[in-house]
């Protein structure tokens, strides 16, 4: 019998990398990163990914390991995941899991719909679309071939909106098609026990302020330089990581400094509250909710 999969889970800049650490060290387990952007090599301060302090303290996995130039996405993160979980078991290891990116956490353990990959010339052609005719005149184009796919989707809600309408781009074939095919399932006969924190959203605004300014002192502003140098295709995803527009009006002259890391603390502070309504409204089985933040807690209230 494998060891139970234990995920500390919940929006960015609560703590979790540091109770994952407390949980390793206890258990002799190893971690493994459930965030979108510090899979990314280039962004080490601005995702802030574990230091090398803690990588020498605990086996650390898909960190830092993905070129910038490549567009990775959830089902390339299912299936390395499912490789590091596998190599843990057979050595008997506990796999912690952290981070905050809901949609990874989900299609582990539900399932993923493989649909095609979109080519930079769909997604180039869907963003300079929206820009044109503005989110509800995109809304109203898509019902045109995927009502169906609209119907738990917010008029506002540009990403998935533009995600709708690549893949019938690119495939001649509504994503609500797509999505009715039978899912790949990751993870079977492998026990789980999912951790959410979800503490007050005013204290995490605090804490992501805060951190915000420590990224930018710590070398941020020289880390999105270097990438800049890179002439990366702006529909990357590593170029909509948060701070590196903001931090890139700041190197062209179009903002000062102080507009810079209001602009980065803002669309941080956003983001958090689409995480907790994320979590809120998952319907994921959740072994444990937490309204404190992870350093509060007692680590024998944590199921693992």
């Amino acid at each position: 019998m494998y060891n139970p999969l234990i995920f500390i889970v919940g929006p960015t800049a609560i703590g979790k990398s540091t109770l994952a650490l407390k949980i390793a060290k206890k258990i002799d387990g190893e971690i493994i990163n459930a965030d979108s952007m510090q899979v990314y090599k280039d962004l080490n301060i601005l995702t802030a990914r574990p230091t090398e302090e803690d990588n020498k303290l605990i086996t650390h996995h898909l960190y830092g390991y993905v070129e910038s130039s490549f567009r990775y996405n959830v089902s390339k993160w299912c299936n390395d995941i499912i490789e590091v979980i596998k190599k843990n078991n057979n050595k008997k290891k506990s796999s912690i899991i952290v981070g905050g990116t809901g949609m990874y956490i989900d299609k582990l353990i539900n399932g993923l719909v493989e649909t095609p990959a979109i080519s930079n010339e769909i997604k180039k052609k869907s963003e300079n679309l929206i820009l044109d005719v503005g989110v509800k005149n995109f809304y109203n184009l898509i019902q045109d071939f995927d009502k169906e796919s609209l119907i738990k989707v917010s008029q506002n809600d540009s990403s998935r909106l533009r995600r709708i309408w690549e893949v019938y781009m690119e495939t001649n074939k509504p994503l609500s098609l797509w999505l009715k095919e039978k899912n790949k399932i990751f993870l079977s006969n492998q026990k789980y026990y999912l951790n959410l924190f979800i503490p007050d959203r005013q204290e995490i605004y605090k804490k992501v302020n805060d951190r915000f300014k420590v990224m930018i002192k710590s070398g941020a502003i020289e880390e999105v330089k270097k990438l800049k140098e890179k002439e990366l295709d702006e529909s990357l995803p590593i170029t909509r990581a948060h701070g590196v527009p903001e931090i890139l009006k700041y190197l062209s002259g179009s903002i000062n400094l102080e507009e810079c890391i209001d602009m980065g603390q803002q669309v941080t502070r956003n983001y958090v509250k689409r995480q907790l309504t994320w979590w809120r409204s998952s319907k994921l089985e959740i072994s444990n909710t937490f309204h404190e933040f992870p350093a509060n807690i007692d680590l024998n209230s944590i199921k693992y």
